[in-house]
């Protein structure tokens, strides 16, 4: 039998569906209020076991509104850690991406309920292709802003939400404190999964963007709705489509987040605890 997904249905709140999955993250982890978010994607995940003490782990769907991750690099999981200032962290290692044809409420929820388990800080990560030819793979980025080729959004109805500094120069320069020469560019959501032609990343370069990737730009347009502080981080998994010689290939940018893993999770968990 198939049942409807609580964010399904025209009449439903979003924000309801958050504030409910809040209470039994609460619950689940013991921790009543959380800080800091971080949504951990390709190469990022290692970070979590750097940033603190693991005070809880839970399986993301046991949490209302949340999806098994469908891709391979994402754990599943939604992490409480107890960071050495005392602050506490979620870490969201279950991501749901537009691709998977779900709706944007679904791809944003996980920033939604971080926002109503009282994260003000969210911290977005993701592994993408890189168009600046001087980026190898295995760099990580910052991202200083965005453009969103979905063709969608998280707000719904006549909601106006200012973008301007959607990803924090504070949050940025608290980075570039830790590793001062940190690059950063405009990440360029597409819908995938495909990965974008030569052409389309021809496209992206000539209206101002210098990251390619399928994730980051909805949810972050939501922590901003949700009142957040956004910082966004890319690792730079591969040149992209007719910037590299070579074909993309899944397996190579699974590989190139693993062989990055322990140096931007130190980093990411050095910048965590600047903030």
């Amino acid at each position: 039998m198939h049942t409807q997904h609580p964010l399904d249905g025209e009449d439903v709140d979003p924000f309801a569906v958050a504030r409910i999955a809040a209470e039994q993250l609460a619950e689940a982890t013991g921790v009543e209020k959380h800080d800091i978010a971080l949504t951990l994607g390709s190469g990022w995940a290692k970070a979590a076991d750097l940033l603190g003490e693991t005070v809880a782990t839970v399986p993301a769907t046991e949490i209302y509104g949340f999806s098994a991750p469908a891709l391979t690099g994402h754990v599943g999981t939604l992490r409480s850690i107890l960071l050495p200032n005392g602050k506490r962290a979620l870490v969201i290692g279950a991501r749901t991406h537009f691709y998977e044809g779900h709706g944007v409420r679904r791809v944003v929820h996980s920033v939604r309920t971080a926002a109503a388990a009282g994260a003000t800080t969210m911290i977005l990560t993701n592994g993408a292709g890189g168009i600046k030819e001087h980026w190898t793979p295995g760099t990580p980025v910052l991202i200083s802003d965005h453009i969103n080729l979905t063709a969608a959004s998280p707000l719904e109805g006549a909601t106006f939400i200012d973008l301007t500094d959607l990803y924090s120069r504070r949050l940025r320069e608290v980075a570039r404190s830790i590793q001062p020469e940190l690059d950063e560019g405009v990440y360029v959501q597409f819908r995938g999964p495909h990965y974008e032609t030569p052409a389309e990343v021809q496209m992206a370069k000539t209206i101002g963007g210098h990251i390619v990737g399928m994730s980051t730009a909805l949810e972050a347009i939501a922590a901003r709705q949700a009142g957040m502080e956004i910082l966004g981080f890319s690792l730079i998994t591969n040149l992209a489509a007719g910037i590299s010689p070579e074909p993309l290939s899944h397996t190579e940018v699974l590989q190139a987040g693993k062989d990055a893993e322990p140096v931007i999770s130190e980093l990411l968990a050095r910048v965590v605890a600047a903030i």
